[in-house]
């Protein structure tokens, strides 16, 4: 990994992966007839998911500039984790994420585990339960994907439905 440090995953240890990285999905995004977007789920509290996955998202905004790029990101919190520097690498990531995505979905990591202790009474929750609650969360939101309906049927009206009008 990148060590919890966002310019490691950003400018060093992610720069030399990023490239196979990209020629995979190139081959993935090759095989499809109608490719709407990407989604990306990565954590903004350590290097590699901060650092590299805000490099990826940049690259491939330039390699796909007209498709809808959304994100689930964890934000981190100083109750979960005692990395002093998640912080650091969450601010950093959110800068690229702001110019670089049309939806980021940011998943409070506080409110997972308030979630497991507070409403499924578990005493020692773990990363599958964590994973378990972001798995539900993305299905919701993914579900006018993949059933038919009337409302949001791709990536683009769901960005535009998720946008405020007054």
């Amino acid at each position: 990994g990148a060590g919890n440090n966002w310019a490691k995953g950003h400018y060093t240890e992610g720069a030399e992966l990023v490239d196979s990285v990209l020629d995979v999905i190139r081959k993935e995004a090759e095989k499809c007839d109608c490719l709407q977007g990407f989604q990306l789920t990565h954590s903004l509290g350590g290097g590699t998911g901060s650092g590299m996955g805000t490099l990826l998202v940049s690259k491939i905004r330039e390699e796909f500039p007209d498709r809808i790029m959304n994100t689930f990101s964890v934000v981190p919190s100083p109750k979960v984790s005692d990395t002093v520097v998640e912080p650091y690498n969450a601010t950093l990531s959110i800068h690229q994420l702001v110019e670089n995505t049309d939806e980021t979905y940011c998943i409070d990591n506080e409110a997972l585990y308030d979630i497991c202790f507070r409403t499924l009474k578990l005493q020692n929750p773990t990363y599958g339960d964590l994973n378990h609650l972001v798995s539900l969360t993305m299905s919701g939101v993914t579900t006018c994907f993949r059933f038919p309906g009337q409302l949001n049927a791709d990536l683009r009206k769901l960005a535009v439905n998720m946008v405020p009008f007054p």
